[in-house]
């Protein structure tokens, strides 16, 4: 059992997600749940300059009060860690509650979008290829609910997979994320197992994180790796990411990929301006052109609209791919998101990347995931202004 930062209360298993735990654990993941370090090269580090100038200006009007500059957004929303780049250069760098810049925050359910690079960089190399049925590669959930998915719907979170609540339980104990039970934690043997009916793949937008899991295991199996090894050969150590980072695993050492991962705001920002180069650094190819492009100009709208996200972002044109959300109104941008306020916004047109860790108290706290939205689009407005 581990103890938060006052040394007063435990953090574990049992209470890691819930506040005032989770401000301690989120920072502290490798104390609680197994993780396998995903390395870095310090001899390659992406230097990322200071701009010259900052984001004064800045101002998030409210319904009630005077409005919020950059400290009150942040505390608002319990931020953790807020980075912003323009042009490859450092806008504003902040902490709070314990965070600094070689702090490896967990990311949630932004791990989803570092799972889609990494899948563009295996079908780039030949490996995968995305429309194949995911039991080419995984012939062990032949008799699950999967049968007949794509590794694409995978990506696209288009399975027609549903998990009642038996379904979720037994899914949530297989992660490791769940106080330990009385037989080791195993997602492989969950979806060997998991024959619940579903319904036909590929049609609306329909977010079951168990896709993303399996994408880990889909990766794993193409290529020999394991998803730790694959992260830091293919993206970190070529990215020049800073300081390692970590994904939680299963008793087995099954990756949690479509959560688990560990990572600074710094290097999570660097996964940005990647995406704002077109995958490349120093001109060399690490995310294929093509694979960013298809993220950008891909995905089914139709899916997205009748999906069940698209009621929480009225007002906006999107779609969803490779584990990005795409949004085309003008200007237009794509982000990555996670629980408990995990962000990641890229504006390739105008090289703006906000990369923004929290630790809400709600998995789900939607002022403050408006108030991220908000927040995102008056950092624009003032990089635009001057």
């Amino acid at each position: 059992m581990s103890l938060t930062s006052d040394g007063a209360a435990p953090a574990d298993r049992a209470n890691w997600r819930t506040a005032p735990f989770s401000q301690w654990a989120f920072r502290h993941v490798g104390q609680i749940i197994p993780t396998a370090p995903i390395a870095n090269d310090p001899g390659a580090v992406w230097a990322l300059p200071a701009a010259t100038r900052g984001l004064d200006g800045f101002h998030l009007s409210t319904a009630n009060g005077p409005g919020l500059d950059l400290d009150g957004f942040m505390a608002a929303t319990a931020g953790d860690a807020l980075v912003v780049l323009r042009d490859g250069q450092v806008v504003h760098e902040g902490y709070a509650n314990g965070n600094d810049a070689r702090t490896p925050h967990i990311i949630m359910s932004a791990s989803k979008s570092v799972v889609g690079l990494i899948v563009g960089i295996l079908a780039g190399e030949g490996r995968i290829d995305v429309d194949a049925p995911v039991t080419d590669h995984v012939p062990e959930v032949a008799g699950s609910a999967y049968l007949g998915a794509t590794v694409r719907q995978l990506l696209d979170m288009r399975t027609g997979v549903l998990l009642d609540a038996d379904d979720q339980a037994a899914y949530a104990a297989a992660t490791n994320w769940e106080a330990p039970g009385p037989a080791p934690a195993d997602l492989h043997g969950f979806y060997e197992t998991f024959a619940a009916p579903h319904r036909p793949h590929g049609g609306p937008f329909s977010y079951i994180s168990a896709n993303t899991d399996l994408l880990g295991w889909v990766v794993e199996r193409a290529t020999g790796q394991t998803f730790a090894e694959l992260v830091s050969t293919r993206l970190w150590r070529p990215m020049g990411a800073a300081t390692p980072a970590a994904i939680t695993a299963d008793d087995l050492g099954a990756p949690r990929t479509t959560g688990g991962i560990c990572a600074t705001v710094m290097d999570l920002a660097r996964i940005g301006q990647l995406l704002v180069q077109d995958g490349r650094r120093h001109g060399a190819e690490i995310v294929s052109t093509a694979w960013v492009d298809d993220i950008v100009g891909n995905g089914d709208r139709e899916a997205w609209k009748t999906g069940e996200f698209a009621a929480g972002f009225t007002g906006l044109t999107m779609r969803y791919r490779s584990g990005w959300y795409v949004v085309d109104n003008d200007p237009s941008y794509i982000f990555a998101m996670g629980i408990y306020g995990q962000n990641l916004f890229v504006d390739r047109a105008n090289r703006i990347v906000v990369a923004k860790l929290s630790s809400q108290a709600s998995a789900n706290d939607f002022r403050a995931i408006g108030l991220t939205h908000r927040a995102f689009a008056e950092i624009r407005r003032v990089l635009l202004s001057s």
